[in-house]
């Protein structure tokens, strides 16, 4: 991982895991455990964290904006232990009110919610990257019609606005997300998963392609190799398109920090 200019933001794009499997110790994420505990070391401690989570969605873009936002233990099935987890990070109603301000200047509809905690997609990758919970955070939701033009839009949107400030923005997902084949493994071929994420490694990180062809290639990413099979709903895959909305005006390329299994299945986190 490189380390980056505090006066600029961070952004990552990191796989969350199954539920709050990483923070229970599951085998099956013994790599993304290790890099997430690891990934901090390699960024410059930010003053704040925006999380763009694939488990939440909205008509329009929506940032939390209580003081204490709860957790939201939006899983099922699992150990007891699994719903008791804490991260008590503070919220950031001051820089909510600041991006939202600067997104209605900037004609996109956004609403601040007063009332909503922080979801595993949150909590389960930062109590692993910060486990002192001592960062202000808040989250910025997806657009609910799952557009991956206009979710690049809202990335361009958000680098006018945090260009220039010591934030690290975390779009959590997994580049692989078809939750019936973790239980009927032939629903998806290994081919299909490691297809779709090798186009994905060289359409982020290719200096051959123009931003131009780079941003049209994602955003028609239903046309990669076994896309489809791999995310049969993108919400997983959306977060990453505001993270290269937001690099793509300051010029940076991806860079692959994580390619690993979890699960079964290979998966990748990208840093801007």
């Amino acid at each position: 991982m490189s380390h980056f200019n505090t006066n600029s933001p961070h952004i990552l794009y990191l796989p969350h895991g199954g539920g709050p499997l990483p923070l229970l110790g599951d085998p099956g994420h013994e790599k993304l455990i290790s890099f997430l505990q690891s990934a901090s070391r390699h960024i410059e401690k930010p003053e704040a964290i925006v999380v763009i989570s694939a488990h939440w969605e909205e008509s329009q873009a929506t940032l939390t904006a209580g003081v204490t936002p709860e957790l939201i233990y939006d899983y099922g099935g699992f150990p007891p232990e699994s719903y008791e987890i804490q991260y008590p990070a503070p919220g950031h109603p001051l820089l909510a009110q600041e991006i939202a301000g600067g997104l209605e200047a900037q004609s996109m509809p956004v609403r601040l919610d007063f009332q909503r905690g922080f979801d595993h997609g949150m909590f389960v990758p930062l109590k692993l990257m910060y486990p002192e919970a001592n960062i202000p955070c808040l989250q910025l939701s997806l657009l609910d019609n799952l557009d991956a033009s206009l979710h690049v839009g809202l990335g361009q949107c958000l680098y006018t606005l945090l260009g220039n400030k010591n934030i690290l923005v975390i779009g959590s997902g997994m580049s692989f997300h078809n939750i019936r084949s973790f239980f009927a493994a032939d629903l998806v071929s290994q081919e299909e998963t490691v297809g779709f994420n090798t186009w994905l490694k060289e359409t982020c990180t290719s200096n051959l392609l123009s931003e131009q062809e780079r941003e049209q290639a994602l955003v028609n990413w239903q046309q990669a190799p076994g896309a489809l099979k791999c995310h049969p709903r993108p919400e997983h895959l959306l977060p990453l398109h505001v993270c290269y909305g937001m690099a793509r005006d300051c010029g940076r390329r991806a860079e692959v920090v994580f390619d690993d299994e979890v699960m079964g299945r290979e998966v990748i986190g990208l840093l801007w």
